[in-house]
């Protein structure tokens, strides 16, 4: 367990926390009007380890030399010249700090960060930290690097689970979700969608998917994986005899032989991606956060109909399945750019095609 202290003056600025992996979401933009909740659980922590924020400079500035040296492989709009290692808490974990008024950036609905720091600690008035709360933005606060300090404190372990632990623990993070809009009470509405943590998990996996399909046709495994990738995967792949096949495999589900290519978790306390016993089953694993795979891997069942009496064992819930939404599902075109953009297969001249023409697919409805 750590707290974060003032570089300057000392004086405490969290609860203690402890390190989790950075959300593949921590930096999505959804929807429009969107009221998301926090990023982060409360009493955690994550470092980005990529630099973020302000000052920004253009591709055109940067030039492709300097991009490749920051492992960047293709153009994008901007290139963050920020200080890297940001440290991401839930806004309520913080403590002994106050906002800054004149760097209130964004306020659509909120606070979006696009001015700087503004929290500064309150002892000494050193701005420490960024917060975010405007609509369509995860609500978060960002400690600068460079303007706190980490420190130990005791309390519990810090040791990562084991996957054993964490199938048997762990909890599948559904697909679907209400989201919430802002609006005058009369409009305030909630609607029933595809949950924003799976399309930003899809991006990072797509990219991936991508990357390791050599140019040809990739196949998932029907029911939810289908759901999730087919659609994009048969739009941006050309059809042929030689595809190529990804599986889901993991703690409790092994690969099976002859798969190509393995949509693996990560570790939700270090990031690190589960790797097989056999080391040859696979040479192109695809992470997935641990909480979107276990629900694909290990779907959680709904009963066809109420049940009457006690609830048998293993039996959660007796309502009947949420509804599902009305569209389908789309893939989120941020995250995939972020991530593809940072894999050097994306200079083969066709998987640069994709991401030069990713205006086009996105008005085709894939993300």
């Amino acid at each position: 367990m750590f707290v974060f202290v003032c570089a300057g003056c000392g004086a405490q600025l969290t609860v203690p926390l402890a390190e989790v992996a950075l959300p593949v979401h921590a930096h999505q933009t959804y929807g429009n009007g969107v009221r998301l909740p926090a990023l982060m659980e409360s009493g955690t922590f994550a470092v980005d380890p990529e630099p973020w924020g302000p000052p920004w400079r253009a591709w055109d500035e940067i030039g492709p030399d300097r991009a490749a040296a920051l492992g960047i492989h293709a153009p994008v709009h901007a290139v963050s010249e920020g200080v890297p290692g940001m440290v991401v808490i839930a806004p309520g974990d913080a403590r002994g700090t106050v906002l800054i008024p004149e760097t209130r950036g964004g306020y659509c609905c909120g606070l979006d960060g696009t001015d700087g720091p503004n929290m500064a600690c309150q002892a000494c008035g050193l701005r420490v930290a960024t917060r975010i709360d405007d609509c369509s933005l995860w609500q978060a606060v960002w400690l600068a690097p460079d303007a706190v300090r980490r420190v130990p404190v005791g309390g519990a372990g810090d040791v990562p689970l084991t996957w054993a632990e964490l199938l048997s623990e762990g909890t599948g993070t559904p697909p679907c979700e209400p989201v919430a809009v802002w609006g005058p009470r009369r409009d305030t509405t909630s609607r029933w969608s595809w949950s924003p943590r799976w399309e930003a998990a899809a991006g990072r996996a797509l990219a991936h998917l991508l990357a390791a399909s050599e140019g040809r046709a990739v196949t998932v495994p029907d029911g939810l994986t289908a759901d999730v990738f087919r659609r994009a995967l048969d739009a941006l792949l050309p059809p042929g005899p030689q595809a190529r096949h990804a599986e889901l495999a993991g703690p409790g589900r092994p690969p099976a032989p002859g798969t190509d290519i393995l949509l693996v978790p990560t570790h939700p306390q270090t990031g690190a991606p589960w790797s097989p016993a056999d080391p040859t089953a696979s040479t192109h694993p695809v992470p997935l956060p641990f909480g979107v795979w276990l629900w694909l891997a290990f779907p959680e069942p709904h009963l066809p109909i109420p049940s009457s009496g006690i609830l048998p064992d293993g039996v959660l819930r007796d309502d009947p399945p949420a509804p599902r939404p009305d569209r389908p599902f789309r893939i989120d075109a941020e995250t995939f750019r972020h991530t593809l953009v940072r894999l050097p297969a994306v200079r083969r001249p066709w998987l640069r095609d994709i991401h030069d023409d990713l205006a086009h697919h996105r008005r085709a409805g894939l993300f």
